[in-house]
């Protein structure tokens, strides 16, 4: 049985699907790419610092094009800086799983893992998409997804297969993660929308996938996957942990203290 947390209600107006669900993808990968710039100057060696910048600049692009795109389907003249830079905490639409913290390194590698396993065969289906902005993206996305797992799955058989600490840290880490990734494949009714027009993907479908990606990956690493039926959610309606909040003052203090600066 699975135990969800979700919270009830919406913490803003609700949103058009299309706008919405282009909004939790972009969000996605904008909150991602400042959790994993964070590394920059402090990667465990000048390879892996270098790698870690390339990757959150990775999604830092996924989420500029999804953010710019998601301003035309709004049509409210907002473009990706508004869309980044002046919501609020409540009006973020990211996975959970995105906002938790750094840890040690192997926490990041776990957090990074699940995600990109996840993203894979999103990017897959979404290539597809009757949305052909959103499907160039998706194609585009696809590519870099693939050597991000190649890199996260990479690193958790290192860490898994390695030492007794690194095994021990490897293993923590999974297991704190585990409660944050079922949100990823709950549905409501902005995924059931643009499934049904072929812009999005119902989120179950892509659970196999991952299930495999996830089950052969720790199996090579040594690693047990955690049987904790809890789920963490409500990150896609706005109800996001402690972390959130502390992630964007840092991300957006600059705007929110000269608005409109240029360079």
């Amino acid at each position: 049985m699975i135990v969800s947390r979700q919270p009830q209600g919406m913490p803003q107006p609700d949103l058009e699907p299309h706008f919405a669900y282009l909004l939790r993808l972009g969000d996605d990968n904008l909150i991602l790419a400042q959790r994993l710039g964070e590394w920059i100057s402090r990667g465990p060696d000048l390879e892996e610092d270098i790698a870690l910048a390339n990757i959150a600049l990775d999604h830092l692009g996924v989420a500029r094009n999804l953010l710019t795109h998601a301003g035309e389907v709004e049509g409210r003249g907002r473009d990706e800086d508004a869309l980044a830079m002046r919501r609020t905490e409540r009006e973020f639409l990211n996975l959970i799983l995105c906002e938790q913290p750094n840890g040690d390194f192997a926490q990041t590698m776990a957090r990074q893992f699940f995600i990109d396993a996840w993203h894979v065969p999103l990017w897959e289906a979404l290539s597809a998409s009757t949305d052909v902005t959103l499907a160039g993206i998706a194609q585009k996305a696809l590519k870099e997804a693939r050597y991000h797992l190649r890199h996260s799955s990479t690193w958790v058989v290192r860490l898994g297969d390695g030492t007794e600490e690194s095994h021990r840290r490897m293993q923590a880490a999974v297991d704190r993660m585990w409660r944050y990734t079922g949100e990823m494949f709950i549905g409501d009714h902005v995924e059931a929308a643009v499934a049904e027009t072929g812009i999005g993907v119902d989120p179950i479908s892509l659970r196999p996938a991952w299930d495999r990606t996830v089950a052969d990956v720790l199996s090579e690493a040594g690693l047990q996957r955690p049987d904790d039926d809890y789920v963490r959610t409500g990150g896609r309606v706005g109800f996001h942990g402690e972390h959130l909040g502390h992630l964007l003052a840092e991300m957006q203090w600059m705007e929110r203290t000269y608005p409109g600066l240029r360079w």
